[in-house]
């Protein structure tokens, strides 16, 4: 940009296309914003090239900082085509409110948006849930509509097929936590309590959580995308209009299969947790592997095993309510799907850590 004398003159050169990257006009607005004295912007376009709509758009920005600080444009040295296009874009004026304007809500508006949100969810939750334990219900009396064979094959999804993920993340835990323990009972010069503290922490609480999770993120998330799969293609509607209950022949197998195969799993999990323990114990803790598994059952009871297959059984309640429950929310769109399958995750993981804080109060205050 030249000038004197309060006359300021912008200078093209070269082409100025979209596909040539022209500069911006930010650069040379901050120039305008910061220069005072200018009364007059003119042009010089002799080495100007070719031009498109970038050379207009950038024109137009460029005008209407001119306008805010009160500077004429002249607009004579412009190509011709280049002076028409700018007189169309000039021709009707702007309609009000067209422009988006982002509005900030002040803190106590958004806090209270978020907590009606969080009051309708949680709504919305204990209706299914409750819509879930009467299709339970029916199951025990013999009324509920469902397919045996839907059943079984949830089952081998939820349970085989998610045997060598869990048998991974369980034994390297297991490990973490051995070696965490042995760094720390070596000071006392009490390594063989390593085999208490991963036994306990693995039956009581880790092997129901590691597993609940990971059926969360695989099990759970498929729950929620079959089901809305079926939203999307209208097939829950047909199944209402065939005077068909969706959960029952939906939810329910969902429903009894993590039930009764998440404590298996969690049995399973506490095992390969035990071993991957007693493969650090052996090795840097300088334990036998017989006195490791000595030291491990005489740690454990039955109520510690009770309350790691109770909390297993929650924990595939609450999966599977979660991922039926989004999946039945799934709007009509395709994307609706993907919003599904993520909430689906998140709603479960989060009920499982409340419901792991208020079961270990729970045990705690019945001395179990």
């Amino acid at each position: 940009m030249l000038g004197d004398s309060g006359n300021a003159t912008l200078q093209f050169r070269g082409v100025w296309a979209i596909r040539g990257r022209p500069p911006t006009a930010d650069e040379t607005m901050r120039e305008l914003d910061q220069r005072s004295g200018i009364r007059t912007l003119g042009f010089a376009v002799d080495d100007l090239g070719g031009w498109d709509s970038a050379l207009v758009t950038f024109l137009v920005r460029i005008i209407a900082t001119c306008s805010a600080h009160d500077i004429e444009v002249d607009q004579s040295a412009l190509p011709d085509g280049v002076r028409g296009l700018l007189k169309l874009a000039y021709a009707v004026p702007e309609r009000t409110g067209a422009r988006r304007v982002e509005k900030s809500e002040p803190f106590l508006v958004h806090l209270g948006k978020d907590f009606i949100d969080l009051v309708q969810s949680t709504g919305e939750v204990v209706a299914f849930l409750g819509l879930s334990v009467l299709s339970f219900r029916r199951f025990l009396t013999g009324k509920a509509r469902y397919r045996k064979s839907d059943l079984w094959l949830i089952m081998q999804h939820a349970g085989a097929d998610a045997l060598p993920i869990i048998s991974l993340v369980t034994f390297l835990v297991g490990m973490i936590l051995a070696f965490i323990g042995i760094q720390q009972l070596a000071r006392f010069g009490a390594k063989i309590y390593v085999a208490d503290l991963v036994g306990l922490a693995t039956v009581m609480q880790i092997g129901a959580l590691i597993t609940a999770i990971v059926l969360a993120g695989r099990t759970g998330a498929a729950f929620a995308a079959q089901i809305g799969t079926m939203q999307v293609n209208e097939e829950i509607d047909a199944l209402k209009t065939l005077a068909i209950d969706p959960m029952d022949f939906l939810v329910l197998p969902r429903m009894l299969a993590l039930m009764l195969m998440t404590p298996l799993l969690c049995v399973y999990a506490d095992l390969m947790g035990i071993l991957g323990g007693a493969l650090v114990g052996t090795l840097v803790g300088d334990t036998t592997l017989l006195q490791y598994f000595q030291q491990t059952r005489a740690a454990i009871g039955l109520n510690h095993v009770a309350q790691g297959l109770i909390n297993a059984v929650v924990y595939g309640a609450i999966v599977a309510v979660s991922g039926c429950l989004r999946g039945m929310q799934c709007g009509r769109s395709a994307s609706s799907v993907g919003l599904a399958t993520t909430s689906a995750v998140v709603t479960a993981i989060v009920f499982i850590v409340i419901a792991a804080a208020v079961l270990t109060v729970v045990y705690n205050a019945l001395g179990f």
